[in-house]
């Protein structure tokens, strides 16, 4: 047991000292990666207004106007709060506003209720919530030494742990959806196993580590969205599932960046 726990320790020795030269990149790749998704969505929308504002219209109902306030509302908050987001100005703000278009399109779009849609995007969410940790791990930073924020750190180790729970929903749609193979039997295997740590935080940002190697390979094999014909109407879907994916791979970047925070076993561990 001392030995395999000497190697454990070995490994994570190697994979911080490799890690430390990419580390300074890691925030604005995380970010970029995580508002990936609402970028895309609002050139698509660019490019399929009218579609767009015909679905809506006749097979969501929108009356005529509401529908082009509705787009053009997506158009500006995704764009605007991504480069908030990327540019870590007004953080908050930025997360509140992708939180409506996340909750927004929903219900606008009638996909509620769709498991595997409502599975990603409570994992956007929770990549969300981590980024709205960075922000206020930031601000406690810049705080002057010897005052202070006890309510600014309960906020904070309350918004990592709601936002590590979540990041982990999308392996629940790989559960129940799609025909199951040896190559899906090991993703939620290998995967439902590193989800539970993260949720619990225990080696947290090592399993988070394998998560976005998961992912990464599952997104190229399985989203492949640019060898789908243009004619084909399932290109969009997977094209959409595809920056879904890149965006909760950003969260658990960030996570790997921010730590899971005081909520979490890797940090009671420090105090024995």
């Amino acid at each position: 047991m001392e030995q395999l726990r000497d190697a454990s320790e070995k490994v994570e020795k190697s994979i911080d000292s490799y890690a430390r030269h990419f580390k300074p990149y890691f925030p604005v790749v995380a970010r970029s990666l995580l508002v990936s998704t609402f970028i895309e969505d609002s050139i698509r929308i660019i490019v399929q207004w009218s579609n767009q504002l015909f679905y809506l219209k006749v097979y969501r109902g929108f009356p005529t106007g509401i529908n082009h306030l509705f787009l053009l509302y997506n158009i500006i908050v995704m764009l605007v709060c991504s480069w908030l987001s990327i540019s870590k100005k007004y953080t908050e703000y930025a997360v509140a506003g992708l939180f409506s278009i996340v909750i927004g399109q929903s219900f606008a779009y009638g996909l509620i209720f769709d498991f595997s849609f409502f599975m990603r995007s409570l994992s956007v969410i929770g990549g969300l919530l981590i980024l709205l940790a960075e922000s206020l791990l930031s601000k406690r930073r810049d705080m002057f030494a010897g005052i202070p924020n006890i309510s600014e750190a309960d906020r904070t180790k309350y918004v990592l742990l709601g936002g590590r729970i979540l990041l982990v929903f999308l392996f629940f749609s790989f559960l129940f959806s799609g025909e199951m193979n040896f190559f899906r039997i090991v993703v939620v295997v290998i995967g439902g196993f590193s989800c539970i740590l993260v949720a619990l935080g225990f080696k947290a940002k090592y399993s988070a580590m394998i998560l976005i190697a998961i992912l990464s390979i599952f997104n190229l094999l399985v989203n492949n969205w640019w060898s789908i014909d243009t004619n084909n109407s399932q290109r969009d879907f997977v094209k959409y599932d595809f920056f879904q994916t890149l965006s909760i791979m950003g969260g658990f970047l960030l996570l790997v960046n921010v730590g899971p925070g005081s909520f979490s076993v890797d940090e009671k561990k420090k105090d024995y």
